[in-house]
């Protein structure tokens, strides 16, 4: 695994604000508890409801995946881009208007043909945001913090994904402080596509790890 860090954790939540009643009976035990939370706040006036769904909204609709797939596009055909973002991701990727809120320390992982990235947070669901907007209910579940750490390669066939039997599979522990994100590599025979063109075959499980960039016959025009 990653570096060792311990969690102190404070997270947000993605809301799809409906029946309340309706949504506990579906709702994982911890999700609940949130959303019980969130209504107990909501009506002593504490937190405006409305607030909280911009701030989702703009994650789920202005920063998401494509703010990472531009930072990685960049690094495929920017050589001290690329040396830069590995070496300082907070101040690469903040060259290209993203910046967080939540003050963690970015660090980029770089996947070769020796070494495959895995991106998990073990205790909680810490994430980086600010380049793959809301993390999928996947990536907070129990089954996935579990078993990316005590079988990343039964993970990664989940996920549809085989590797040589060659390549490391480095698995990498997110903290409250520390967020990561996969550079994944470049898919082969798209030397002659542009930058925008590039960050299309970027997807949000690539950057995690627990996909690769797609192919370009794999993206409709």
């Amino acid at each position: 695994m990653g570096s060792d860090h311990s969690h102190s954790h404070s997270h947000g939540h993605s809301h799809d604000h409906g029946s309340d009643e309706e949504e506990f009976s579906t709702l994982s035990p911890m999700d609940a508890r949130v959303r019980a939370l969130e209504t107990l706040l909501t009506e002593r006036g504490l937190v405006d409801r409305a607030a909280l769904d911009a701030v989702v909204e703009r994650y789920e609709q202005e920063v998401g995946p494509h703010n990472g797939a531009q930072v990685v596009a960049r690094a495929w055909t920017d050589p001290d881009y690329r040396a830069w973002l590995l070496e300082d991701a907070d101040e690469a990727i903040a060259s290209l208007g993203h910046v967080g809120r939540q003050g963690e320390h970015m660090v980029v992982v770089e996947n070769t043909p020796e070494q495959h990235n895995m991106v998990v947070c073990t205790l909680c669901s810490c994430y980086p945001w600010p380049v793959l907007g809301l993390p999928p209910v996947w990536y907070k579940s129990p089954a996935y913090r579990a078993k990316a750490v005590i079988d990343p390669r039964g993970v990664l066939a989940d996920f549809g994904v085989t590797l040589p039997e060659g390549t490391r599979i480095k698995v990498w522990d997110s903290t409250a402080e520390v967020r990561y994100l996969v550079l994944p590599m470049r898919p082969e025979g798209t030397e002659g596509l542009t930058e925008e063109r590039l960050a299309e075959l970027v997807t949000r499980d690539s950057m995690i790890g627990t996909g690769l960039a797609l192919r370009p016959e794999e993206v409709a025009p």
